[in-house]
């Protein structure tokens, strides 16, 4: 069986994507530390911030940068964990990591303002992403995306943008921006999972192999190209996955299709978790806040008791 290395270094670890996703960071810490005062309504850069952002960095190039990017193209399974981390766990750890002064910067200029303000819609954040995303794993679809370099990044790309719309109403922390209540956050999640279920449904329970770039050589070599260069490639006599694993072609299919449902059940419980428990100590808070006023009253009642006519 062979192995990873074969296809070298450039391959295996995406040196200018590294280099693109270092100087990000480092233009995110000149903006938000060093050059910080430079920009009115700025806010100190907090530790939770810093983390959260650089975090998402790393994943991001762990994702899409290492070789599991690489690996993505040889096993569907990998290429559905890259998809779960890419649109489900990355955008909210993003979001998070940027200061809310420079979220109020982008989305309110001129041109932004109103794009962002309709694609951000509860209803409409939630069938464009899901919508998009199904539709990228239909066959036909996946297989000339998956063959077409630019078409790949734009689409891929656009999908991305689409879960950070769809992530917004859950995890922004601008006042101004909150859209959804705690119950409504709730069925939000809810209705976020029941419309990745389909997409997830038809590759598990699927009899066949679906795509054609995982089954068929010249295919599968041509999508190789996406993050192998040519003149590597021409080196090498492949004739598909399973000179990279013992699993077949179906068993790798429903296996992707089950991790990618798994990763979203443990995601959106864990969103949903987070959600649910504000939620109630926001209810209990208010209760309490009632309570108190009218102990309040009671009291001044009893100190400023009325005259009896």
């Amino acid at each position: 069986m062979l192995t990873l290395d074969i296809f070298g270094f450039r391959a295996l670890w995406s040196p200018y994507f590294l280099i693109a996703l270092i100087l990000i960071l480092v233009g995110y810490f000149l903006i938000t530390v060093k050059f910080r005062t430079r920009f009115a309504s700025s806010e100190p850069l907090t530790k939770k911030q810093a983390i959260f952002f650089s975090v998402g960095i790393a994943l991001l190039y762990t994702i899409k940068g290492s070789p599991i990017d690489l690996l993505g193209h040889i096993t569907f399974y990998t290429h559905m964990i890259q998809m779960a981390f890419l649109y489900l766990i990355i955008p909210p750890i993003i979001i998070v990591g940027i200061p809310q002064w420079i979220w109020r910067a982008i989305i309110n200029a001129p041109v932004i303002k109103h794009i962002f303000k309709f694609f951000t819609k509860p209803i409409i954040a939630l069938i464009l992403f899901n919508g998009f995303f199904s539709l990228y794993h239909i066959p036909l679809v996946f297989d000339v995306i998956k063959t077409d370099f630019f078409l790949h990044a734009l689409y891929t790309g656009f999908l991305f943008i689409m879960s950070g719309f769809m992530w917004w109403p859950l995890i922004n922390q601008l006042p101004e921006q909150q859209t959804l209540s705690g119950l409504k956050k709730v069925g939000y999640i809810f209705a976020d999972g029941v419309l990745l279920t389909p997409a997830c449904a038809l590759i598990i329970f699927n009899e066949v192999p679906m795509y054609v770039t995982f089954s068929d050589p010249q295919a599968w070599a041509q999508a190789l190209e996406l993050c192998v260069p040519a003149s590597t490639l021409a080196g090498l006599t492949l004739s598909g996955p399973e000179m990279f694993t013992t699993m077949s072609l179906l068993e790798d299919q429903r296996l992707g299709g089950v991790l990618m449902k798994v990763i979203q059940e443990v995601v959106y419980g864990t969103i949903l978790a987070k959600v649910f428990f504000a939620w109630y100590q926001e209810e209990q808070e208010q209760a309490l806040e009632v309570e108190m006023e009218v102990k309040m009253k009671m009291k001044e009642a009893e100190l400023n008791p009325q005259p009896v006519e």
